[in-house]
């Protein structure tokens, strides 16, 4: 099995350096987007081979990139026309027939672009061997410019375990932020393929607010991440955002970039430390059990929550945390389950009924008539948990039928 991450080298160019790299990048963020506006007006053609015949001899007389560049632009285009169109299938549009009553699902395609994507940020795909390699002495890096190849330093310490030959360099990416460069470098290790055999934990994790995670286990440990600290840090941030956008002002909207970067960079280290957490404490052949939540929408309606809270649960990055969560567990020999959310807060995990009325959200309590009663959070933590049993057992799509359990 092939393991795949991204390590960021910050490298350090000098002057002139910086030039020639600034000039490299937006020359290639340009010639992005010609192809782009060519792909929007010609059906959506992402196929390579037609784009290089009808494209390489204009891009290269117009911008004045090398062969593999220019290449480069073409797979950069095309891989990000494919990502669009994948999340654009998984959002698909939903009404209401108003004079029937029916519910209508209609998927989405690139043809509901209205314009041609916009590649906003300077950037340049680099191809090993080609366009960049490591020397050996010094720890320096050879990059392709427009002009002539330049060596830069870069920071080793971190990353020295990635050249010990087990790992294979792919396709890098120059970029640069807040007048710092670095380059994203994708790394792959060939690894043993997960084998079921070999578990040794079963992890429910329900993800929330009040609680970040709850988590269950094979043994009936669970333990919180609990939310205070964050939803009272996030609502610092939501009023000096509403505070800054109230003045308009140039220097407001300067400050409001800067605090949504600091933002985001926060809330990735809350989901850096979770995950790593929760994979250190089971260690390997565990299966972590997350709900599945493509699709789902944190809808006032569904969930009655006011629209502070409503905001809340759209706007915190669930999905990262269940990334960061993915690519660790793999690299600690375990996996990450992705199973049916429905029902999950609502079934009893003692006698297995299922009612929606014995979740009461406001209380945090799950209360059956069987007596059974225990935190909401937990009660969905152990149900996803039952599921990853299942999952273990060889049901490939666990899930709770409603129907299925007696009331």
């Amino acid at each position: 099995m092939l393991f795949t991450k991204t390590m960021k080298l910050r490298i350090y160019p000098s002057d002139e350096q910086i030039m020639q790299l600034q000039q490299l990048t937006e020359v290639y963020r340009q010639a992005c987007n010609f192809v782009s506006e060519y792909i929007f007006e010609h059906d959506f053609e992402l196929n390579s081979a037609k784009l290089n015949k009808a494209l390489y001899h204009n891009i290269r007389d117009t911008f004045g990139l090398k062969a593999q560049l220019t290449q480069s632009v073409f797979r950069t285009v095309t891989a990000r026309y494919k990502t669009v169109k994948e999340q654009l299938f998984q959002n698909p549009y939903k009404f209401k027939d108003e004079y029937t009553g029916k519910h209508y699902t209609v998927y989405k395609d690139l043809y509901w672009l209205r314009k041609p994507l916009c590649f906003h940020r300077p950037q340049a795909d680099l191809v090993r061997s080609r366009d960049y390699c490591f020397l050996q002495k010094g720890h320096r890096l050879s990059l392709n410019t427009l002009g002539r190849r330049i060596e830069v330093g870069y920071e080793n310490e971190c990353f020295s375990d990635y050249f010990d030959g087990a790992w294979t360099f792919g396709t890098g990416k120059l970029v640069e932020l807040k007048g710092k460069w670095y380059f994203h470098l994708p790394v792959s290790l060939d690894i043993e393929e997960f084998d079921v055999k070999n578990v040794k934990h079963v992890v429910g994790i329900d993800r929330g607010l009040r609680f970040l995670t709850a988590v269950y286990d094979e043994q009936g440990k669970c333990s919180f991440d609990r939310g205070d600290e964050i939803l009272r840090k996030r609502a610092e941030f939501v009023k000096t955002r509403k505070n800054l956008q109230r003045k308009g002002t140039r220097s407001a909207k300067r400050r409001l970039r800067i605090l949504s970067g600091r933002e985001n960079r926060w809330m990735s280290d809350i989901n850096h430390q979770i995950s790593k957490t929760l994979v250190q404490k089971y260690g390997p052949n565990t299966v972590f059990t997350l709900e599945d939540l493509t699709g789902v929408s944190f809808e006032e309606s569904n969930l009655q929550v006011t629209k502070k809270q409503n905001y809340e649960k759209r706007s915190w990055a669930f999905y990262q945390l269940e990334q960061f969560l993915t690519y660790k567990a793999v690299e600690n020999h375990s996996i990450v389950v992705k199973v049916d959310p429905w029902y999950t807060s609502q079934r009893c995990p003692k006698c297995g009924a299922v009612r929606k009325e014995q979740r009461h959200h406001h209380e945090h309590e799950y209360v059956c008539s069987c007596g059974y009663r225990a935190n909401d959070d937990l009660t969905g933590a152990r149900n996803i948990q039952m599921l990853g049993t299942l999952w273990v057992s060889g049901n490939e799509k666990p899930s709770i039928k409603k129907l299925a359990v007696s009331e």
